[in-house]
């Protein structure tokens, strides 16, 4: 009986360790979590990894120390509807549906249908596959919480029709201007947050519930891969933090009355401090995140990205001061421009014993260069006809990396705008007057902040970047970008 019993024990204790292995071994051999991070307006120099000398940053610093921070990497477009469209497609603006932003007059007949207080922006098109779609395809769960912009509920843009299972947050991206909203969206769902009437303090933070909803999101899902895709809106406008925030800053930096452009954003008493602590909040929070995925035993198969979706904030707009925090870096322009400023973005990503810790790389990419680069990485079919090129092989230090002809931007709004960048070179158009559109050229290499226009001393140049940007060009009704497509339109 005694033997029985002792044989009994041991067949359990293997059992549990049989168990325990089978476990171990089905994490480390599955795809790996990813958790795609994107700053709203955060600059090129507004993190420590980056040169920023005044705004905290530890985890994110932490994740670049531990993983790849990129010097060349660049953001969709110069603002946020369009950047996060190239991001969920892998086409450039020349190529992508959306080129800027706006709302969709023709929508607005659902407004009151599905409870829009907001319309949203134009909203993707069913046939456009998305990064989350083809995640899912995986068996990835699939979240985005934070800041879509891509399309209301009841349009084909909607989240949960492009691949999302989990929205939770802004739908519409003027919803975002304010971090105590009224309410959030949980699906088609919306959550009234208790103590918020939508003036510069209230009870409950924005970021603090996307915060809690990511959190949960990663313990259900622990067990499979997932898709954890924060578009924060920090730190965009309107500068808002909570007390216990704006504390570490207070009294430490100095403040500047006046000489700001209030728009319709509220007005924080102490704009500096709190745009600071704004940017901390957020690291905060991106290292609770950190801290559950290594709770859970998830560290080695989840890879971290941070980045941001443009520039940072221009001409002290409702008491922000990119000058005074040197938010650009050496880099010429901010939102809303094409220069390096407007386009040229944070990115560090971090995957351990995958990914080289303390490396740095000068590769060029992109904001559509995400979809094809998890699909190599994850093993699934990179969707056809898109601009992209995967940086995987630069990540892992493997194979081959493809290099772009070229990286091309254009940008329907602010004075009508393209850009392009070939190797070391980079030509601007910016409409001047009635549709004379001349290029300037810029050898980054050794102007990175775009003062020289060597336009008039490289003829051959000049004209090879003229005839890019009318290839990499493709009509779009809605955003036309010549005069005679403007006129057309009309």
């Amino acid at each position: 009986m005694t033997l029985q019993l002792h044989r009994v024990g041991w067949y359990a204790l293997i059992a549990v360790f049989f168990t325990v292995g089978t476990t171990a071994s089905a994490k480390e051999t599955r795809p790996p979590n990813i958790v795609l991070i994107v700053a709203d307006d955060l600059g090129y120099g507004e993190l420590g990894c980056y040169g920023q000398k005044l705004i905290k940053t530890p985890n994110i610093d932490q994740l670049a120390t531990e993983g790849m921070r990129f010097t060349q990497f660049y953001s969709g477009s110069p603002v946020c509807a369009p950047s996060r469209c190239t991001l969920m497609t892998g086409k450039h603006t020349g190529h992508a549906v959306t080129r800027n932003n706006g709302s969709p007059k023709h929508l607005v007949h659902l407004r009151k249908e599905f409870g829009w207080e907001f319309p949203g922006q134009n909203p993707l098109p069913p046939e456009e596959v998305t990064l989350a779609e083809v995640l899912k395809s995986q068996g990835y769960a699939t979240a985005a919480i934070g800041k879509w912009g891509l399309g209301h509920f009841g349009t084909t843009g909607e989240p949960n029709k492009q691949g999302i299972d989990l929205f939770y947050g802004f739908n519409d991206q003027r919803h975002a201007h304010n971090h105590y909203p009224r309410f959030l969206w949980r699906n088609r769902v919306k959550e009234t947050l208790p103590g918020n009437d939508r003036t510069l303090h209230g009870e409950t933070y924005s970021q603090d519930k996307f915060t809690e909803v990511a959190l949960q999101f990663v313990r259900d899902n622990s067990e499979q891969p997932f898709l954890l895709y924060l578009p924060f809106a920090i730190p965009h406008l309107a500068i808002q933090v909570p007390e216990d925030s704006l504390a570490e800053y207070v009294g430490k930096l100095p403040e500047e009355e006046g000489n700001y452009r209030q728009g319709s954003y509220e007005k924080h008493p102490t704009p500096r401090a709190g745009y600071a602590a704004m940017i901390s909040h957020m690291d905060r929070d991106i290292g609770k995140i950190m801290q559950l995925v290594t709770e859970l035993g998830l560290d080695e198969n989840t890879i971290f990205i941070f980045s941001s979706d443009n520039g940072p904030t221009f001409d002290r707009l409702g008491g922000s001061d990119s000058d005074f925090f040197n938010s650009s870096g050496p880099l010429r322009g901010r939102k809303g421009s094409v220069y390096e400023g407007g386009i040229r973005v944070p990115l560090v990503v971090r995957w351990p014993n995958k990914i080289k810790a303390g490396s740095q790389s000068d590769h060029q990419a992109a904001f559509w260069d995400f979809l094809p680069t998890f699909s190599e990485i994850v093993g699934a079919k990179t969707p056809s006809e898109i601009d992209g090129v995967s940086f995987a092989p630069t990540l892992l230090g493997e194979g081959d990396q493809a290099e772009h002809d070229y990286l091309y931007w254009e940008f329907p709004a602010y004075g009508v705008q393209q850009a392009i960048r070939v190797g070391d070179w980079k030509g601007v158009r910016q409409e001047m007057g009635k549709g004379n559109m001349k290029v300037q050229l810029y050898n980054l290499a050794n102007d990175i902040g775009e003062q020289n226009d060597v336009a008039v001393k490289f003829p051959e140049r000049v004209a090879e970047m003229e005839k890019l940007l009318d290839e990499a060009h493709v009509p779009n009704q809605r955003f036309p970008l010549y005069v005679h497509e403007r006129k057309k339109k009309r």
